[in-house]
């Protein structure tokens, strides 16, 4: 069984990715019934996690603020620019853990978050050297080398936990 502190690990990730557009409603809502299951509870938890399909979309834009806030984590408004850097961060985690390839690693956080962000502007030029690499001296294998040493370097890089933007003032 998942316990408590993994499963808020679990919900705020699902949150940072939500609202970075990395995954879906639904994806939010399976999370609430994952931290209910492991032990988490609050009533917009409980509210959220009953929810169907058709009611995700909507009712994560309602509830996901309140249920993280319950449970004193932090909410990041949909296609904030305070959630592409975490987003990028987890992203790169997840590439590090083997769940993604380099490849798609670096085209999807060029096209996403690329233009958006000095953290990922790295992996701009490298999601394109992946077009002409048999017209330089790279190889494949050299370009995944660089995008996981990149990515190594935004998983471990420091930054102190932000205060929720809801919440601030």
């Amino acid at each position: 069984m998942t316990s408590p502190d993994t499963a808020a690990t679990a919900s705020q990730e699902h949150a940072v990715l939500w609202s970075a557009r990395e995954i879906r409603a639904e994806a939010v809502v399976r999370s609430a019934c994952d931290a209910l299951m492991a032990g988490l509870d609050s009533p917009a938890l409980r509210v959220l996690a009953a929810c169907t399909r058709i009611e995700a979309t909507e009712a994560v834009r309602e509830l996901l603020p309140t249920a993280l806030g319950e449970l004193g984590l932090v909410f990041y408004p949909l296609d904030s620019e305070a959630a592409t850097e975490p987003a990028v961060r987890l992203l790169a985690r997840r590439l590090l853990a083997g769940e993604m390839r380099p490849r798609a690693f670096a085209w999807r956080i060029s096209r996403v978050h690329g233009s958006n962000m000095d953290l990922a502007l790295p992996f701009v030029g490298l999601d394109d050297a992946y077009d002409t690499v048999e017209y330089t001296e790279y190889t494949v294998a050299e370009l995944d080398t660089e995008i996981i040493t990149e990515a190594r370097r935004i998983a471990a890089y420091p930054h102190e936990p932000m205060e929720s933007p809801s919440t601030s003032g």
